[in-house]
């Protein structure tokens, strides 16, 4: 703390809209997967019509998150954020006069919207914290902006607990919200935000203390093509697929509670706030642990990848979720999965930015969310047939599944990349 207040903190006030953002990013998002029993109900839908729905946003969200990794980068972060934000906020109102005898097509058509505008909240995001943030905080740094994700997500069960009746009377109302929370986001970026190089608020010494172990690079703009047949970018695509594991708790979660605990919309706040707390924790303290081992004299490498390693081993008794009888104890369970993918993603982030120049980070960042994205595509097509055909039976390969699969992922990350030497400003690698 002394030595922050030495340099100034305005890069945390960057945070700070960082992590606005991705609230109203995921409260956005989880609105629908809390409100998914009650919406089943009162538009007839199966397990497979939900699952279509979801699927469009993740088919959408593969798409924008190459689209909008790539727009970030050539725009600026300033420009593509606002793009994004806005995106979004528009489809996410939509649902709302979604008619009911158009409920599929109308939802499916909305959600597809959200999802091309939500893939570019992180390569924004991650793009803004290589630009504002030393790479020995970006892990932490990250980590706070990433625990935003279960801000949003602990706000929408309540919010929609307190507003949507059990009949659904009034589900229009939470997809409305979002859109003034957007305006006042939009206000304040483009109030504060500039890049540290140029920003008139920013000491001398708080931009020496963001660029004390970062090169300067040129403006010359890569082509996408450079950086998707590098062999670190797939690394990072495959170790961003565990986003399945994450959708699957953020839209099938509140199915899971009703199905196997008789959980409904006006109770589900509480074990979603006890998932998501645990999320936060695990996501603040996943950044710190692998800033602190770098600030202790690790490399970067050993860093990394042995916090990652203990994220794999916390997360593996998920796997019993979903034959334990009692209500509290997979509630526990889920939360534990939860925060330690939180704290796998904020350094999983963070690999992108270790590796990649700052020009490219969004763009790697966008093809690591297309993984992601397509692997829950996969998934939830897979989850509302089984559910369809062996009813909550289905759950048992999915919670195996999202414990055991970090591991694997993991010896595969460390395959394509041993090393993690950082590329140079040309995509070339530098000299360790």
């Amino acid at each position: 703390m002394i030595e922050t207040k030495k340099i100034g903190n305005y890069r945390y006030r960057i945070l700070a809209l960082l992590m606005f953002a991705t609230t109203i990013n995921y409260f956005d998002r989880s609105i629908i997967g809390v409100l998914a029993p009650t919406l089943q109900k009162l538009f007839g839908w199966t397990n497979s019509d939900y699952a279509g729905i979801i699927i469009w946003f993740q088919v959408a969200y593969a798409i924008g998150m190459l689209i909008m990794g790539g727009v970030i980068d050539r725009l600026g972060t300033k420009k593509g954020y606002t793009l994004a934000i806005g995106t979004w906020s528009i489809f996410g109102m939509l649902h709302a006069v979604v008619p009911a005898s158009f409920s599929i097509l109308g939802f499916s058509v909305a959600r597809f919207g959200l999802g091309l505008g939500e893939s570019g909240n992180f390569p924004a995001a991650q793009k803004t914290v290589a630009e504002w943030f030393p790479k020995k905080d970006r892990a932490f740094a990250t980590g706070l902006y990433n625990a935003a994700t279960s801000v949003g997500a602990i706000l929408a069960p309540f919010v929609v607990g307190w507003i949507v009746h059990e009949n659904g009377k009034n589900w229009q109302i939470p997809f409305l919200i979002t859109g003034a929370l957007s305006a006042i986001w939009v206000f304040l970026w483009f109030k504060i935000y500039k890049k540290p190089e140029v920003h008139p608020k920013l000491s001398k010494e708080e931009l020496e203390y963001i660029v004390s172990d970062s090169e300067i690079e040129n403006e010359e703009k890569l082509p996408w093509k450079m950086v998707l047949f590098k062999r670190q970018t797939w690394a990072f695509a495959l170790a961003k697929t565990t986003d399945a594991v994450w959708w699957f708790y953020l839209f099938w979660g509140a199915k899971f509670l009703s199905l196997n605990f008789d959980v409904d919309v006006k109770n589900i706040g509480l074990p979603f706030f006890v998932i998501y707390i645990l999320a936060d924790f695990g996501s603040i303290f996943g950044g710190y642990i692998s800033g602190y081992f770098i600030k202790k004299g690790w490399s970067i490498n050993k860093a990394r990848k042995l916090t990652l390693l203990s994220c794999a081993l916390i997360i593996l008794p998920v796997a019993f979720v979903a034959i334990t009888e009692n209500k509290w104890l997979a509630i526990f369970l889920i939360g534990l999965g939860a925060a330690g993918h939180q704290a796998w993603s904020c350094n999983i982030f963070t690999l992108a930015s270790d590796v990649f120049p700052k020009k490219a980070v969004a763009s790697v960042t966008g093809i690591g969310g297309m993984s992601g994205a397509v692997a829950g595509i996969v998934t939830s097509f897979a989850l509302g047939k089984a559910l369809d055909s062996a009813g909550k039976e289905g759950f048992f390969w999915a919670f195996l599944i999202a414990g055991s699969c970090y591991l694997i992922i993991l010896g595969f990350v460390h395959l394509l990349m041993p090393k993690m030497t950082p590329l140079d400003e040309n995509l070339k690698l530098k000299s360790e």
